[in-house]
């Protein structure tokens, strides 16, 4: 009977927490299309192209049956040469990614350490895992190296897994990945990094904030394709032995329709606009330098120092006010509530993307500032 799942609703409600869904509106200062791509010429000519010479829509199965097209194995081939690493691995979105490789790979009696911010996604891959997991104060390397230490004190013999993300989708800052690195290599342990909102955006030719690491037999990263790439998908890069793990043992892998081939076929070109065109990248950080300094200067809130600005105001209702105040003005930007973020965090997440210019950046800010004087009020 639904009356469980009603009450559950209507105290989400109370709580200001109940979700909805909402098609695009306004001007987007919340999406994850950094650099434009989603609906640009370039990944609608490369899907055109695409389908001109064959390439299916669906993949018609999995990768372990016919579901495995030559789209697949040339955009892993060019993910890895372009990345650094040894071997790349294609899935279906980010989500999926992070679970298969944190229910996969870490085993019986190894242990994960995990920033306690860490996504939705590596949660879930823990919770189906026969590894222990272990939380840490989040962007705090001395906390992961003393979890690790404790645990080989008290016994642990299996493998230490770290796992972060090297820029926070919530709060736009950035993990010490080399002090993250050198307790990995010291302790043995292998490190996952989730670059999911540095790819396309930070490092040499966009290639993340771990691209230094790429191809260390220690490092495996996690680059999703459905942000600043413009297209869908994630790609797993890290050494052979893994790969072939997941595909083994990886049911979210295995049991999994393979990803639109058409949709590879737009991932190899946002690559190919990453490495060729570094010029989108450029505007992109000149837009978010912009931004800070407007945020500085007409507002309370602190810049992040990357393209997502959290905008905290504490509770649920305030966060939800401001965003319904900021749509009727024609910004689409969005309340951001527990569990999502912690306990008094709620916020609006302002992202800064090509799809806005810096005139629109300067009447947002403006338009913020004078919403939250007149709620204050």
């Amino acid at each position: 009977m639904p009356g469980n799942h009603e009450r559950a609703l209507d105290a989400l409600s109370r709580r200001g927490r109940l979700r909805a869904l909402e098609t695009a509106h306004g001007l987007d200062f919340t999406s994850n299309d950094y650099l434009g791509l989603a609906q640009s010429r370039e990944l609608g000519d490369a899907v055109e192209a695409a389908i001109a010479r064959g390439v299916p829509v669906g993949a018609g199965g999995s990768r372990l049956l016919r579901g495995n097209h030559p789209e697949h194995e040339m955009l892993e081939r060019e993910a890895a040469a372009f990345f650094g690493g040894e071997t790349a691995l294609y899935f279906g979105g980010g989500f999926i990614a992070n679970t298969a490789l944190l229910s996969t790979l870490p085993l019986r009696g190894d242990l994960v350490v995990y920033d306690e911010l860490i996504h939705a996604s590596a949660h879930e891959g823990m919770r189906l895992s026969k590894a222990d997991t272990k939380a840490v104060r989040h962007n705090d390397a001395q906390s992961v190296d003393d979890a690790v230490s404790a645990w080989r004190t008290s016994g642990g013999v299996g493998q230490p897994w770290i796992v972060v993300e090297s820029l926070y989708s919530m709060d736009g800052d950035r993990a010490p990945i080399a002090e993250l690195a050198e307790i990995a290599n010291r302790h043995d342990a292998m490190l996952i990094v989730d670059e999911a909102h540095a790819t396309g955006v930070l490092g040499p030719d966009g290639r993340g904030l771990a691209a230094d690491l790429e191809g260390r037999e220690n490092v495996i990263t996690v680059h999703t394709c459905g942000k600043a790439l413009g297209a869908m998908g994630a790609l797993v890069i890290g050494p052979r032995t893994m790969r072939d793990f997941l595909i083994n043992r990886g049911r979210a892998f295995i049991y999994a329709t393979a990803p639109s081939p058409l949709m590879a076929a737009a991932v190899r070109t946002a690559i190919e606009i990453c490495r060729d065109a570094p010029q989108r990248r450029e505007r992109l950080l000149r837009l978010v330098a912009f931004a800070e300094r407007e945020l500085t200067a007409k507002t309370r809130f602190a810049p992040s120092g990357s393209q997502i600005q959290p905008l905290i105001v504490g509770s649920d209702g305030a966060a939800v006010s401001l965003a319904a105040t900021m749509k009727t003005r024609g910004y689409d930007i969005r309340a951001i509530r527990p569990p999502t973020v912690p306990e008094g965090t709620s916020r609006l997440r302002l992202t800064i993307t090509l799809n806005v210019d810096e005139a629109q950046i300067t009447r947002l800010i403006d338009d913020l500032a004078a919403a939250e004087a007149e709620n204050a009020a």
